[in-house]
């Protein structure tokens, strides 16, 4: 018997409004509204193979309308994915199960990247088809040739992000991404036109995109507008025009049905108006197994990529890349270099520096900036333009679209092959900060590169100058934060970062020159975070703990309470993450509790009595900065020995 379209179609929508009525809680307007879109996709165009879930060559697709979550947790059930189970999604949106209520890469093989944050989605996916272009040009058609296909609502093309991500897209020629566009013209408020009445297709097309349309419930429409996007070489914007809730006689069409449960009255409604009269959570077998068939569209290919991937000749160096293992390389002569000849340089240079043999021996480093690169000291001799004409390229020009930058380093990262890096000054890493915060939830191994990072930027004043920034940062779980104060901390931050690979890392640096602290006792020790950087010569009466350019202020006051028979230490703490994660009994030998311990930092205070105590001192700066020479803004906010000395002598009198 041959299972219609409309019944495949309809065990999407039939799963999707079943699990939010059992969570009593999720949005299935979405899924039931594009339920005959993907239904196309998954059956007829998409290369995938739910046997392997990191087939390298798969196709990667992003819902980046991720509040409608049930699609692709239905999807991967139909397909035959191991997971989810059935029970999996009776159990969506509940603790434990991997259905959570917006897809999370970690929790489902088959989820490319999490989303949820609107926008994001589809900015991630911009990286993963630069990823693919890139992959392709190193290595060639035979391993690596796949698309790159989102599902994208009307939110999503209004978030700012999206301004940024196509912008890029349509500049790069990324002709394997294709945008599926739900144009079912509701938002949460209500209608589209209450918010919005720009002609999107405009936008799109202005930007350098391909635009074609089609009737989002016409399966023959769908797949004329998916041929029209596969042939065009421009990256395409598919307006598949859909009801939300489709199928929901009462609701549908209208915003009840876009974040709510449908009721068990409105179910049984949508069950007789769609013809689906079987229980809830059952898929008929002949239904279940139409879909499991075109589940295994995808091996017959698989099998022969496999065959073309082991005849390649560089299917180890491949095969590494998409392993993320690092080659047999390390940074330890280039350390030893910096030892015996120390320079006095910003870290930023520094970076750059470390940079050069790190981009030298490490192909799988994509660089870039948002249009700072002579700030950001981000570019090196071996990362050419990545451009339209060479996506073989390794530095990308991102302009400014800090958002879209990060967004896109995400998908880089998760796309997998390569390592993304790319800088801005850290005042703007606000503008990144929500994908910042992604890369930290779905463990990216992404380097963030921020310059400029204090009042020490000097004249451009405090607009630019970052006081909360590294504080906020640090809070953020899961991104590891690194200040060096010199070449050599900043090497080995370079160093850890690459080799962290369950999570982001940020290099925060200095536009002013600082001089070397680090000797080749101390190297090792970088990587716990914060260590001892000088010890006390006299008694230790104090712990001078600081990070990145007020380590050599530190430093200063350490020699001047010496000079008056005051035992001080100086710590360098580089990393708080890593410091933290280091055995109590470390903890409390670097940071004892029977002296004075006092923080200098130039930015906020917060957060540092968890180091000092309250009965500690901290130095810092707890307004917005000012405009002037970097030297005298040091002086005028008290950053200095000569202002900092006398209150410790006062402390330690009291």
């Amino acid at each position: 018997m041959t299972i219609s379209f409309a019944d495949r179609a309809n065990a999407i929508r039939a799963l999707s409004m079943d699990a939010v009525e059992a969570a009593n809680s999720g949005h299935p307007g979405m899924p039931m509204g594009m339920a005959d879109v993907a239904t196309v996709l998954f059956s007829d165009y998409l290369k995938y193979d739910p046997t392997d879930p990191k087939w390298a060559d798969r196709d990667r697709f992003v819902l980046s309308a991720g509040h409608g979550s049930m699609l692709i947790y239905s999807l991967l059930h139909l397909t035959g994915y191991a997971r989810p189970t059935l029970d999996d999604i009776k159990n969506f949106r509940k603790v434990g199960s991997p259905c959570a209520g917006h897809p999370e890469n970690f929790e489902l093989p088959g989820i490319e990247c999490t989303t949820g944050p609107l926008g994001q989605g589809l900015a991630m996916a911009v990286g993963m088809a630069l990823a693919e272009r890139h992959l392709n040009a190193v290595f060639d058609d035979s391993i690596v040739d796949h698309r790159t296909w989102v599902i994208a609502g009307d939110g999503c093309l209004m978030e700012g992000i999206n301004h940024e991500a196509i912008g890029l897209a349509g500049h790069l020629k990324l002709g394997r991404l294709i945008v599926l566009w739900d144009d079912n013209d509701i938002t949460i408020d209500g209608k589209v036109s209450l918010s919005s009445s720009e002609n999107i297709p405009a936008r799109y097309e202005a930007t350098g995109w391909h635009v074609v349309a089609c009737d989002g419930h016409d399966p023959a429409s769908i797949a004329a507008a998916f041929d029209a996007a596969l042939a065009d070489p421009r990256p395409s914007l598919v307006r598949c025009k859909t009801v939300i809730g489709k199928g929901s006689p009462n609701k549908g069409g209208t915003s009840k049905v876009h974040g709510s449960p449908l009721g068990a009255d409105e179910v049984a409604a949508a069950r007789a108006a769609l013809g689906w009269s079987h229980a809830p959570f059952d898929i008929p077998g002949d239904i279940a197994a139409a879909w499991l068939e075109a589940g295994k569209r995808g091996a017959a290919p698989h099998a022969e990529w496999k065959a073309r991937l082991a005849a390649h000749t560089d299917h180890a160096e491949f095969e590494r890349r998409m392993a993320g293992d690092l080659p047999a390389f390390n940074l330890d002569s280039y350390i030893a270099d910096l030892l015996a000849n120390p320079p006095k340089v910003a870290t930023r240079k520094s970076s750059e520096m470390a940079l050069e043999p790190l981009t030298e021996n490490l192909p799988e480093l994509i660089g870039g900036s948002a249009d700072l690169t002579g700030s950001n000291n981000t570019k090196t001799k071996a990362t050419g333009p990545l451009t339209a004409e060479n996506y073989a390229g390794r530095y990308v020009y991102y302009g400014i679209r800090e958002f879209g930058m990060a967004a896109a380093m995400n998908g880089m990262a998760l796309h997998g092959g390569i390592i993304p890096y790319g800088g801005t000054f850290l005042v703007f890493s606000d503008y990144a900060r929500g994908a910042i915060r992604l890369s930290a939830l779905q463990r990216a191994r992404v380097v963030y590169v921020m310059t400029h990072d204090s009042i020490g930027l000097g004249e451009d004043g405090p607009t630019h100058q970052p006081i909360e920034h590294l504080q906020s940062l640090r809070a953020m779980p899961n991104l590891n934060v690194w200040r060096p104060c010199d070449a050599v901390e900043a090497a080995a931050a370079w160093d850890l970062s690459l080799r962290t690979v369950d999570g982001p890392s940020m290099l925060v640096l200095t536009r002013q020159n600082l001089r070397p602290l680090v000797d080749a006792t101390q190297v090792a020790d970088i990587a716990k975070g914060g260590y001892r950087l000088q010890s006390a010569q006299a008694a230790r009466r104090v712990v001078l703990l600081a990070t990145g350019s007020e380590v050599e202020i530190a430093a200063d006051i350490r020699t001047a309470l010496e000079a008056q028979g005051i035992g001080a230490d100086v710590v360098s703490m580089p990393c708080t993450e890593a410091f933290d994660a280091q055995p109590a009994a470390y903890r409390a030998e670097i940071l004892p509790a029977d002296v004075l311990t006092v923080s200098v930092e130039a930015g906020t205070t917060f957060g540092w009595q968890r180091y000092t105590g309250l009965n500690g001192l901290n130095f810092g700066i707890d307004g917005f900065g000012a405009s002037g020479p970097a030297e005298d803004l040091y002086t005028h906010f008290g950053l200095t020995a000569d202002a900092i000395v006398p209150q410790i002598i006062e402390r330690l009198a009291a």
